[in-house]
C-alpha cells in the first residue's frame, strides 16, 4: 500500500478519537457533558497521543435522537455551551496539536427546523419529500399536521423528516419523486456547502457525515449520491483543501471514489468489522449477533472475512483515501463487552494501532470502559432491539463521586455511571505503567514515530490464524493473540532476529513465534547478523 495522495498530511497519520459530548465531561454540574468540560480535559487526549477529535452532534436540537435531529445547523445547543465555546475549544485543541471535526447530519433535520416549519404549510416548498398518500414503506411516511396536509417521508424517527436530494429514478405514478436537479435538491446541496463553510471559517477541520449514502433516494449503486459528494469534494478541494470529510457509509470501496477522504468499516455493513470484534458475543451488547469474531477469548473466529473486506477496499481506494477502523461507536458495543474483559483488549489496540487503517478510538475504550447492559432508554437510544445506551455512559475520570464526570446529583446524570465497583478510571491508570491506558499510549507513540506502522506502510500477512502475524514494511513484525490459550507458531519463512518495541507476552525467533493468552508484540526486524530474538 502506498501513501495516500489525496489526503492532507495531518489526516494521513491521524489518530481519531470519538467523543459523545453529553457523556464526556460536565463543567457546570447539570449532569450533561459540555464543551467547556471537554476543553478542560484536552490534556488527557494530548497525553494519549490523539491528533483529531470527532464530536457527535452538538447543534441545536430537541434531542429526540440524541442530537441527530438538528434544529439549527449553525448554532451549538445551549446544553453544550455556545458558538464561542466551540471556537475556544478549537483553539485550545490546536495548541495541543489536536484538530476538531464535527458531525454533519446531512440527510434529515428535526421537525422543528425552520425549513420544515415552513414546508409543512407551503405546498410549493420541495426541500423535503412529500406525498398525498401513503406509499411503501408505510412506516417511513408520516401524516403532516400542517395546512399542507399529506405525508412527509422520515429517515428514522417521525421527528426526522428526510431532506429532498431527489430520486435517481423518477416515476410519473409517484410525482413526489423529484429529479436530483429540482429546486429543492439544489437548495439542499447548496445548504451543505454553507453549513460546512460556516464551521470551517471558525476553525473546524472537517466533518464526519451521518448516513452519507442515504441522500438520493432509489439510487441503484449509489451513482447519483456519489455524484453529489464528488461535486462537494471538488468545492472542498478548491476552497478548503486542508479539511476532510469522513463518511458513515460503511463501504470505502464506494465512498472514497465518491469523494470522501475516509470511510469506516461499520457494524451494519457486512462482516468486516464484526468479524474482528462483534463485541456482543455471549452478552446483551448493541448489534450483538453472537457470531464468531477473531478477538474473542474462546478463539473461535477467523481473520478471513476482515482480510477479504480490507483487500477489496484497498484496491478500490487505490491510495486516494483511508479506511477507518473504530474500536466502537455510539451505536455499537464497546470492546469490553460480554466475555471480553479489560485485561484482554490490549491486543485489539496492538492490532488497531499497527494496521494501515485510520485508527478511531471511542471515548473510554482506552481505559477499558465496558458496555453496560440494562440501562433505561435515553433520547432515542433504544432502536428496536438495539440498546445503544450501554455504550453512552459517562466517562470515568477518577474515583470521585460520579467518576469525576459531574458534580450533579447522580439522579440528574445524562446516563448512570457504570455501577461496577471495579470500574476503571483514567486517573488510576495514568499512574500504573502496566495499565491499558499506558499500553495504548505507548502503541500510539510507536505508530507516530514509525512511518512503516502508519497508513503509508505496506502490510504482508504471514499467518491469519492464531496468532495473527504480519509484517509492516520491511522492518517491523506484529504478533497478536487475542484468545485465552497460549499459542506457538513455526514460521514458514525467517522472521528474526528481532527487537521488541512494545511487547506484552510474546516472543519471536527464527524458529518459533510464541504468544501467551492475550499476548501481543510489535518488533523491529534486525539485520541477519544481529542477536537472535527477544522475549518480553
Amino acid at each position: 500500500m502506498t501513501a495516500p495522495v489525496s489526503v492532507p498530511d495531518w489526516f494521513a497519520e491521524a489518530v481519531l478519537y470519538q467523543i459523545y459530548p453529553q457523556s464526556f465531561a460536565d463543567s457546570d454540574g447539570d449532569g450533561i457533558g459540555d464543551l467547556p468540560g471537554l476543553t478542560a480535559r484536552l490534556d488527557h487526549l494530548a497525553d494519549l497521543g490523539v491528533t483529531a477529535v470527532w464530536l457527535s452532534p452538538c447543534f441545536a436540537s430537541e434531542f429526540g435522537d440524541a442530537g441527530y435531529d438538528v434544529a439549527d445547523y449553525l448554532a451549538i445547543d445551549p446544553r453544550y455551551g455556545s458558538n464561542a465555546d466551540l471556537v475556544a475549544l478549537v483553539a485550545a485543541a490546536r495548541e495541543r496539536g489536536i484538530r476538531l471535526l464535527l458531525d454533519l447530519v446531512a440527510g434529515h433535520t428535526s421537525h422543528r427546523h425552520p425549513w420544515f416549519q415552513q414546508a409543512v404549510h407551503d405546498p410549493a416548498d420541495d426541500r423535503y419529500i412529500w406525498s398525498d398518500r401513503i406509499t411503501a414503506p408505510v412506516h417511513s411516511w408520516i401524516p403532516n399536521q400542517g395546512r399542507r396536509g399529506g405525508f412527509y417521508r422520515a429517515n428514522f424517527y417521525p421527528i426526522q423528516p428526510a431532506l429532498n436530494f431527489g430520486y435517481a429514478r423518477t416515476d410519473p405514478a409517484e410525482p413526489w419523486r423529484s429529479p436530483v436537479d429540482a429546486p429543492g435538491p439544489r437548495a439542499n446541496r447548496a445548504a451543505l456547502r454553507e453549513i460546512m463553510a460556516h464551521w470551517f471559517e471558525l476553525g473546524v477541520a472537517g466533518f464526519r457525515v451521518d448516513m452519507a449514502s442515504s441522500l438520493v433516494k432509489d439510487d441503484p449503486e449509489h451513482a447519483q449520491t456519489a455524484r453529489l459528494w464528488r461535486e462537494l469534494r471538488d468545492w472542498l478541494d478548491e476552497h478548503y483543501s486542508d479539511r476532510v470529510l469522513i463518511a458513515e457509509w460503511g463501504d470505502p470501496a464506494r465512498s472514497v471514489p465518491a469523494g470522501f477522504h475516509a470511510d469506516f468499516f461499520l457494524h451494519f455493513t457486512g462482516r468486516g468489522l464484526r468479524s474482528l470484534w462483534d463485541n456482543g458475543t455471549g452478552s446483551q451488547g448493541s448489534w450483538a449477533h453472537g457470531e464468531p469474531c477473531y478477538f474473542d477469548p474462546a478463539g473461535g473466529g477467523s481473520m478471513a472475512e476482515f482480510l477479504a473486506a480490507w483487500q477489496e477496499a484497498e484496491r478500490a481506494v487505490d491510495g486516494h483515501g483511508l479506511v477507518a477502523l473504530p474500536t466502537a461507536n455510539h451505536d455499537f458495543s464497546r470492546l469490553v463487552c460480554g466475555p471480553r474483559t479489560r485485561e484482554q483488549v490490549g491486543c485489539a489496540f496492538a492490532f488497531l494501532l499497527s494496521w494501515p487503517s485510520l485508527p478511531v478510538i471511542y471515548y473510554g475504550d482506552e481505559i477499558g470502559m465496558r458496555y453496560v447492559p440494562g440501562l433505561p432508554e435515553k433520547e432515542g437510544s433504544q432502536l428496536g432491539t438495539e440498546a445503544r445506551q450501554g455504550s453512552r455512559t459517562p466517562m470515568q475520570w477518577d474515583a470521585a463521586p460520579n467518576a469525576g464526570f459531574s458534580t450533579a446529583d447522580p439522579a440528574a446524570l445524562y446516563l448512570p455511571i457504570d455501577p461496577d465497583p471495579a470500574r476503571p478510571d483514567a486517573a488510576a491508570q495514568r499512574t500504573d505503567p502496566d495499565s491499558l491506558l499506558q499500553q495504548v499510549r505507548r502503541l500510539i507513540r510507536l505508530r507516530r514515530d514509525t512511518p512503516e506502522l502508519g497508513t503509508g506502510g505496506s502490510v504482508t500477512v504471514l499467518h491469519d490464524g492464531y496468532p495473527f502475524v504480519y509484517r509492516r514494511g520491511r522492518h517491523h513484525l506484529v504478533v497478536v493473540n487475542p484468545r485465552r490459550e497460549p499459542v506457538e507458531l513455526v514460521p514458514t519463512e525467517p522472521v528474526g532476529p528481532v527487537t521488541g518495541l512494545v511487547v506484552r507476552g510474546a516472543a519471536v525467533t527464527d524458529r518459533l513465534i510464541r504468544a501467551n493468552g492475550f499476548g501481543y508484540g510489535v518488533f523491529r526486524i534486525e539485520p541477519s547478523d544481529a542477536r537472535q530474538g527477544v522475549r518480553a
